[in-house]
């Protein structure tokens, strides 16, 4: 009876171990962008990729755009791991 205690205390870990690296690595949460950010990152991809597409779709999340899908197939979506804070925002002053 001890025995299979503790092979189930172990197998119990092992999976609670493996779930956690999971999360911690795996877990991502959507990044919104703009239509500026979302236009360009496509005509990257149309320069890299030699794209000959005209169009392409916003992909949407929450009533944001967190990607865009090509005509020819191609698919961004923009994500980032769960656990990473945002960033602090830096406000530059332009003197002229």
């Amino acid at each position: 009876m001890k025995n299979m205690f503790e092979i189930l205390v172990t197998t119990i870990w092992a999976c609670f171990v493996t779930y956690t690296l999971w999360f911690f690595t795996s877990a991502k949460d959507y990044v919104p962008l703009t239509v500026k950010e979302a236009k360009m990152l496509w005509k990257i991809h149309k320069q890299f990729d030699l794209c000959n597409a005209k169009t392409w779709q916003r992909i949407m999340h929450n009533g944001k755009i967190v990607g865009f899908k090509c005509e020819c197939g191609y698919t961004y979506v923009q994500k980032r791991p769960i656990i990473i804070n945002s960033p602090a925002t830096v406000r530059i002053h332009e003197t002229d």
